[in-house]
């Protein structure tokens, strides 16, 4: 979640800087407090600096007060930024909040600071508990991502305000204030040996005379916010006297300065509404530190600023090597003189441009022309990669975790499954204890919510006993565990309590075998027979054929994977069985008198079930009465021509009728007695869509012949209402077979082939050569990997 604080609304630094620090005042021997800009290396280097100097004796840190019971785990040799506090309401884990630091964040360099010198941390931001309240109306979500105060009045941006003042305008959104901002504060060289803090008073002034022009800046939660913090403030300094430091955003200096009574700022906090929250640190990635990630307060390069703050001297020079060597192991001709001139031009576009050193758009800009020749592909590799990145922070375990977290964390180590920033594959064979085991726990997981993995296309033909995941975590997958925790402790326990609960609230069938389908992909016996009971009651109640059909694909997927996962599939496949026998009944009469709308997704049912009917164990009885079922179809005149035609091609594919009865079936139905209309549906339902209908109309010239001589038939006040449906039907072929075809009818009549006046076409035999054909059956073994069957 984002601070709320109104400079961190645009974009951090876009170079380390010299700069000590930001923003600073301390009068009279009081507090140290230090301005700074979120996610910000220069900041983050003036702050490391200036607590140095002054080495105060307790560091306050803007962030939710609760978190100071895990201050001590940032110091755990096994805490890795970037990491977040994610702080969570008890009772409905998904209010939920963020506040991320990145290695360079000024706040973690000052939590990092304190806990290598022994000096005390506290946070001193408004508690969770009043942060994550949001069902008060007095409550709403805040410009930067987190729920607070509703707003009145013009929201303002400081550094734009503070830019204009001093000359640097430019349209709205063109970067001109972020500029200056980098300019002034984050580039500009200060002397190593003056005073660290001397820089600090000249913002943090500049900011007072903005809050006093604009009040709360359109942000009137920060009033109660400051209220809390000067209250921590107090107390602080009552304890160590002056040797206190603050790290907060630079906007909220002036109002820690305010003089002010206890009293009132007491009165302010007064009657805020509370939740009962937990807190804990989770990991972050640096792409979710991304602006167009939606977190407000983000950057857009965190890659490149964890360099500029990591980089010892000579940035530029060492991020040219960098993105050279990216682009090398891409296979990209990078040279040293490309990394020296690159270099050169990045100094040389700042000295143009009137910036005391290269930032990020020069070095981008050099990198473009240079390294990349111009093209904006290598770039953008590089912009993802490097710009922004994909590191993944890490977390000790012993950090606080809900109990489903912590069985999660168990079965990822016990798999070796490690949570990445970055997409992967992964190719389970099912055969094979442990990828059975990571199938089970990924489908858990998707089935709880926990959207870690999803499902993805796999390599064609290898079976049921294979499944492809692409994996990618990210940090609001905690809050996704965290929710889940409410229906178990273990991962296993969870999935089925959610699985059970979704069967007794569900009301459609397809709902029912959908999630008879993930039980059993996810090895849930626990919830099984409650879901079958359900999926039981509720097919015998429903009459509507399509929702049957609808209802059967699921199931018959089901069945097969009883066979490598080693589940009891025998209650599935009787519910399956009758459900295939109430199709097989009721679909003819529900086919009758269809308009076009109807007719297209009963289409769509018929493919499903004929598919299904073909998993079903003991296929050869549901298929010879699908086949029954379909042959009535094709026969019927009431039906729709798209399912009559769909029925005359599945019967086609599966042996079921000759090609000579196929082109009488053909012949009928573009009769001239038959409205065109009708005859394209016809043509539609049976060569159309991804079925293979190209291919059939290439190698069966009968067929194409009977379709052409239809085509050329039709009278032209009717063509122009088929033609659309004829186009959308030959449209969906690939390219090679629509030039195919093309090349055939352009042939003409006299060209000969079925159906046409003179046989034999060039190239193609009047009959099949079936020793021809066999020939090639060895090499196609060869080339997919198969045994020749004896």
């Amino acid at each position: 979640m984002a601070s709320s604080d109104p400079t961190a609304s645009g974009e951090g630094p876009a170079s380390g800087g010299l700069l000590t620090s930001p923003a600073t005042i301390r009068r009279g021997g009081g507090p140290l407090l230090l301005g700074v800009r979120h996610h910000g290396p220069g900041s983050a280097r003036g702050v490391r600096a200036a607590l140095e100097a002054e080495k105060p004796a307790v560091v306050l840190v803007e962030g939710p007060a609760e978190a100071d019971a895990l201050v001590a785990l940032a110091g755990d040799p096994d805490m890795r930024p970037p990491v977040a506090l994610l702080a969570h309401a008890v009772d409905d884990p998904g209010r939920a909040a963020f506040w991320p630091m990145a290695s360079f964040s000024p706040e973690w360099v000052a939590i990092r600071w304190a806990l290598d010198r022994g000096a005390a941390v506290r946070f001193i931001d408004l508690p969770a508990t009043h942060t994550l309240a949001a069902s008060d109306p007095t409550w709403s979500d805040g410009d930067d991502g987190e729920e607070g105060f509703a707003g009145g009045g013009t929201r303002i941006d400081p550094i734009a305000e503070l830019a204009g003042a001093a000359g640097a305008t430019g349209a709205a959104g063109d970067g001109a204030a972020e500029r200056w901002w980098e300019d002034v504060v984050e580039l500009c060289a200060a002397d190593d040996a003056g005073d660290p803090t001397a820089p600090f008073e000249a913002l943090a002034e500049a900011m007072g005379a903005l809050r006093e022009a604009y009040g709360d800046g359109g942000h009137p939660r920060d009033l109660v916010r400051e209220a809390y913090m000067r209250i921590q403030l107090r107390a602080a300094r009552k304890e160590f006297g002056d040797s206190v430091a603050v790290v907060c955003g630079a906007w909220h200096v002036p109002a820690l300065t305010r003089k002010t009574t206890v009293a009132a700022d007491r009165a302010l906090l007064k009657g805020l509404p509370k939740v009962k929250t937990e807190l804990t640190w989770v990991p972050w990635t640096h792409r979710r530190l991304a602006r167009r990630s939606g977190y407000g307060a983000g950057i857009d390069a965190p890659g490149w600023y964890e360099h500029l703050f990591a980089a010892p001297d000579r940035p530029v020079e060492r991020w040219m090597t960098k993105v050279a060597g990216l682009l090398r192991a891409e296979d990209h001709p990078v040279s040293s003189a490309h990394v020296i001139e690159a270099v050169r031009l990045a100094r040389n576009l700042a000295a143009l441009r009137g910036r005391p050193a290269p930032g990020l758009d020069e070095t981008t800009d050099a990198v473009r022309s240079v390294l990349c020749e111009g093209s904006d592909v290598p770039l953008d590799l590089v912009r993802d990669r490097l710009v922004v990145g994909d590191v993944l922070g890490e977390v000790p375990a012993g950090a606080p975790a809900v109990p489903l977290q912590r069985d999660l964390a168990r079965r990822r180590r016990s798999l070796r499954l490690k949570p990445e920033a970055t997409e992967r594959k992964l190719e389970l064979d099912l055969r094979k204890d442990m990828d059975g085991e990571r199938s089970r726990l990924l489908h858990r997981l998707r089935l709880l919510g926990v959207g870690w993995g999803e499902p993805a296309a796999g390599r064609a033909g290898t079976g049921t006993f294979r499944e492809t995941w692409r994996l990618r975590w990210e940090p609001e997958q905690h809050v996704q565990v965290a929710e889940a925790g409410v229906w178990g402790t273990t991962v296993e326990a969870a999935a089925n309590a959610r699985a059970r609960s979704r069967a007794e609230a569900a009301t459609a069938l397809a709902d029912i075998t959908a999630l008879a389908e993930q039980c059993l992909l996810a090895g849930l016996s626990g919830a099984l027979p409650v879901v079958m009971r359900s999926l039981a009651d509720r097919a015998a109640l429903d009459t509507d054929v399509s929702h049957l059909a609808e209802a059967l694909p699921a199931l018959a997927r089901s069945l097969r994977y009883g066979d490598v996962r080693g589940t009891d599939t025998a209650a599935l496949a009787e519910v399956a069985a009758g459900l295939a026998e109430r199709i097989c009944v009721g679909l003819p009469p529900a086919c009758a008198g269809l308009d076009t709308d109807a007719a297209t997704a009963m289409r769509e049912r018929i493919d499903e079930v004929h598919q299904a009917i073909g998993l079903l164990p003991d296929a050869a009885g549901p298929a010879d009465r699908w086949a029954g079922v379909l042959r009535r179809l094709a026969d019927r005149d009431r039906v729709p021509g798209v399912l009559r035609g769909r029925a005359a091609r599945l019967l086609l594919d599966e042996g079921r009728i000759a090609d000579g009865e196929a082109a009488l079936l053909m012949s009928r139905a573009l009769s001239p007695g038959t409205p065109p209309a009708d005859a394209a549906a016809w043509i539609d339902g049976f060569v159309g869509g991804a079925s293979g209908g190209g291919l059939l109309l290439v190698h069966d010239e009968r067929l194409l012949g009977l379709v052409d001589d239809w085509l050329t038939g039709v009278p032209a006040g009717a063509f122009t209402d088929v033609l659309p449906l004829l186009r959308r039907t030959f449209s969906e072929y690939e390219p090679g077979v629509r030039r195919t075809l093309g090349e055939l009818v352009a042939r003409g009549p006299g060209a000969g082939g079925a159906g046409h006046s003179t046989p034999g076409v060039p190239g193609f035999a009047a009959t099949l050569d079936r020793e021809r054909a066999d020939a090639v059956l060895p090499l196609l073994h060869l080339v997919l990997g198969t045994e020749v069957m004896a």
